[in-house]
């Protein structure tokens, strides 16, 4: 085999640490940013979080270049003219001063700091004990809390650790009172029984409803729980424990039939029903709430729309201008190159933050001019946009627009979106024109809340009513639609009143 040299000329994109950086730092989320500044300040000393106002911090990273400049060029000119002497640190002369006086004036009374609580406060035994509860418990934790203030035989306060220790979330046992008193079996003689009637006890707990094993049980202990005099308690009792599948198909008719009950007498009972919660430890779910919290802001000012990035919502970082004057041009040692390179870290990260801002800034601009119609007449009003229409306005590739746009929010006067919520497919109308299928689930849900309840309107008739509009979208668009925005089919719809 001959082996030869040849010389041969391309171009090949090539992605350096820094410009990885500013494309991760780019598709970033708030909190995910905060995280990265974060660890930013703890591993560069370069860096540090600057006090001032959000409105003087809008050139933060030219004027933390210029600083260290400045800085620089300080440390080196300090350094040519030599250490000078500094102000001496006044200091207190002890032993020349008088004796200390007994009274010695004060600027501020116990009363003041440490306020006694007034004399209507209730006594801390007279307050009920469900206000001792902390409000983050969980929903074991709360029922554990109860079941030790019910006094319960040591046999059946283990039986009863052991049911709560099997309730979901929703509230609901898991799993069967067999299963329960087996798992005692070597150890305890426990009884299906006696695990039911502990069962029962602990469904007289906070919240109603709870450690019940169906949803026909936890509605009927909710009922059970009302006060006697509650208008149809009694017969919703009944319904719940017997009809509770033809109430939940919507089947009015047979339900009508087998429970011998009118139509009026139907409504209310069901009305009723419907303010009971099938799901009672809901309330008490571990999971954390998550807040969103907008990195963009639109108003209307002098009848134009102004986008502003939020400042709460920017991190405020500049360069560390003692530790930025320590840095020598000519200077070779491992401090001062260890200095340099963080320096140099600095400014990039500095750099991608104002880039970051700089984008998302301009891509929301754009969205804005494109869907002020959306926010002046609401979702009817928004018009078709995919990525590739901002990314030709503003002169970037797809991909920045998306990263852009994933996982950030805008706050706008018609609430909260997030900004990939703007971008939305297109549907063909009569007349050649276009409309966003944002806006034809605005006219789907507007369409359903107007319907008749005895009467719900089918995905037929909906695509028939949109095509008088001149909007062409199929039966099996309008059920895909209905059913992106949380809407059940017409036969679950279907109400007496």
């Amino acid at each position: 085999m001959k082996q030869s040299l040849t010389l041969r000329l391309g171009q090949q994109q090539v992605i350096t640490p820094q410009l990885s950086q500013a494309i991760r730092m780019l598709q970033l989320s708030t909190q995910e940013l905060d995280l990265e500044v974060q660890e930013a300040l703890e591993s560069n000393p370069m860096l540090e979080l600057d006090e001032a106002s959000p409105e003087a911090d809008e050139a933060v990273p030219e004027a933390s270049a210029q600083e260290a400049s400045a800085q620089e060029a300080s440390a080196q000119e300090a350094s040519a003219a030599g250490n000078e002497a500094a102000p001496e640190t006044p200091e207190l002369d002890l032993e020349s001063s008088d004796a200390i006086p007994e009274d010695l004036p004060i600027d501020t009374r116990w009363e003041d700091v440490y306020s006694t609580p007034p004399s209507s406060a209730p006594a801390a035994e007279e307050r009920d004990l469900f206000e001792r509860a902390h409000p983050g418990d969980s929903l074991q934790e709360h029922l554990r809390w109860q079941l030790n203030l019910a006094g319960l035989p040591p046999l059946e306060h283990l039986i009863a650790t052991v049911i709560i220790d099997a309730i979901d979330d929703n509230g609901m046992v898991s799993v069967s009172v067999t299963e329960i008193a087996g798992s005692f079996a070597g150890r305890f003689d426990v009884s299906a029984d006696q695990v039911t009637e502990v069962l029962h006890r602990l469904q007289h707990f906070d919240p109603p409803g709870v450690a019940a094993r169906t949803l026909a049980e936890a509605l009927s202990l909710q009922l059970q729980q009302l006060d006697p005099e509650t208008p149809w308690r009694e017969e919703a009792i009944d319904l719940v424990e017997a009809h509770l599948d033809l109430l939940a198909a919507k089947d009015f008719a047979t339900l009508r039939r087998r429970s011998q009950f009118g139509e009026a007498e139907l409504a209310e009972i069901a009305a009723l029903i419907g303010q009971l919660n099938p799901r009672p430890g809901a309330a008490y779910s571990a999971e954390p709430t998550l807040y969103v919290v907008p990195e963009v802001v639109v108003k209307k000012v002098n009848g134009r729309w102004r986008v502003e990035l939020n400042p709460d919502a920017l991190p405020r970082l500049r360069i560390h201008s003692g530790y930025a004057g320590l840095v020598k041009r000519a200077d070779n040692s491992r401090d001062n190159v260890f200095l340099r390179d963080h320096l140099t870290e600095a400014r990039w990260f500095l750099k991608c933050l104002q880039s970051r801002h700089d984008t998302l800034l301009k891509v929301a601009t754009k969205i804005v001019e494109v869907q002020q119609d959306f926010l002046t007449d609401g979702e009817e009003a928004m018009k078709p946009l995919v990525l590739n229409d901002i990314a030709e306005a503003v002169d970037m590739h797809e991909s920045t627009i998306s990263r852009a746009t994933s996982r950030k929010y805008m706050h706008t006067p018609r609430g909260l979106f997030e900004l990939k919520y703007f971008f939305s497919s297109h549907v063909s109308t009569s007349g050649g024109g276009e409309v966003s299928s944002t806006a034809i689930r605005a006219l789907i849900r507007k369409l359903i809340a107007g319907e008749n309840p005895r009467k719900p309107l089918s995905d037929n008739k909906i695509a028939a009513i949109l095509e008088d509009q001149n909007i062409k979208v199929a039966r099996r668009t309008v059920a895909k639609y209905r059913e992106s925005i949380s809407i059940p089919p017409s036969n679950m719809r279907k109400r007496l009143a």
